[in-house]
């Protein structure tokens, strides 16, 4: 047992748990200058981020304990209640009049939203079905058989309708059998099919969803109602210039001209409050940890543990380009949080168990003998 301990701190990467740490409490002071204007104050969301990361590292360390090819030889289970989590969401969610889509789900006095834990067990699923059928995946038949594992899952989500949420699960599933050495051409089909049914997917869009998509093409379109959020965002971001405002002193940000200003629009908090500066430092901290993420992918021991370091790397970088893009109208507006930093209990203890869930397979490149 002494040679295990003695083994498993050696392998451990202390820096990405310093850097996820890191990140963690970036967040936390930026939500809480976020919300010191509001009704409840910033106590309330700090004292729900701060269980969520106590939750996390405790999780973490469960994580790192357990070999992650236990998980593997569980995945039916797995997708099985991933998917009764997202039926459970069509049938008894809420938050459609509030945020577009039937999200959320309250057990007790507890909300949260089930589809961000359902990212995790999906990728591990995906990873293990990839990895059973590794040898054949080129084969159409096989294909069709990821395909229809695949759309399960992210039809109900699509059904909700979250889209957004839908095409990061598009997204990291594609990266993961890139890398798992699916043909080019199946990956060119794949785009010209998308591009084909563009039309489809506009005709069934939501009225609020389309303008999002007319008011990123065209941001003076509507200034003052849908195109509101990226203009202010904007408008905070460039007036932060080099070093920011000051922590606690901007204009939209304390005055309330920002909305979602603890959530989706976090980052513009940061580019007014603290400058290109503080934004700089948070991508070099997100760079940092998405380098160490693919470190690990390369060296893990089985194409399971690399397929699934992959799909939370996807995953994280698809929220990160997305949420940082937004707030600068670079992409259209779909309500995806910035990892470790945008509010939210439930995100943060899902972005938290996606670190334990690659340090342990980092821990395990090497068989440990107890």
């Amino acid at each position: 047992m002494i040679n295990f301990e003695r083994k498993l701190l050696k392998k451990f990467d202390y820096i990405l748990l310093i850097v996820t740490i890191l990140l963690c409490f970036y967040g936390f002071l930026v939500i809480y200058s976020a919300t010191m204007n509001t009704e409840i104050g910033s106590m309330h969301f700090l004292k729900t981020q701060i269980a969520a990361f106590v939750l996390g590292l405790i999780a973490i360390v469960v994580l790192i304990l357990i070999d992650y090819e236990t998980l593997g030889e569980l995945y039916l289970l797995i997708y099985g209640f991933c998917n009764l989590l997202l039926v459970a969401v069509l049938l008894f969610g809420f938050g459609e009049e509030q945020w577009g889509a039937r999200s959320w789900i309250a057990i007790g006095g507890f909300s949260f939203q089930p589809s961000e834990i359902v990212k995790l067990g999906v990728i591990i699923c995906v990873a293990k079905f990839i990895d059973k059928n590794k040898e054949r995946i080129n084969e159409l038949k096989t294909l069709i058989k990821i395909f229809l594992f695949c759309s399960v899952p992210i039809g109900l989500i699509a059904l909700q309708p979250d889209y957004g949420t839908a095409f990061v699960f598009i997204f990291f599933i594609s990266i993961m059998l890139f890398i798992a050495g699916l043909d080019y051409r199946y990956i060119f089909y794949a785009i010209g099919a998308g591009l084909v049914s563009l039309p489809i997917f506009w005709l069934n869009l939501e009225k609020y969803q389309k303008e999002r998509i007319l008011v990123f093409l065209n941001p003076e379109r509507d200034a003052m109602g849908s195109g509101y959020q990226v203009t202010q965002s904007k408008i905070a971001i460039g007036s932060g210039k080099i070093f920011g405002r000051g922590l606690f002193d901007g204009v939209q940000t304390q005055y309330g001209f920002l909305p979602e200003k603890q959530t989706d629009f976090i980052f513009a908090v940061i580019g007014e409050e603290l400058g290109f500066v503080g934004g700089l430092a948070l991508i070099l901290l997100f760079f940092l940890l998405l380098y160490k993420f693919i470190k690990i992918a390369k060296n893990a021991k089985d194409l399971y543990g690399s397929l699934i370091v992959i799909g939370v790397t996807s995953m994280m970088a698809f929220h990160i380009i997305e949420n940082i893009g937004m707030t600068m109208g670079l992409v259209p507006v779909t309500g995806i949080p910035l990892p470790f930093i945008s509010y939210g209990g439930t995100f943060l203890l899902t972005n938290m168990i996606s670190v334990g869930l690659v340090l342990s397979v980092g821990l395990r490149k090497d068989k440990i003998n107890f």
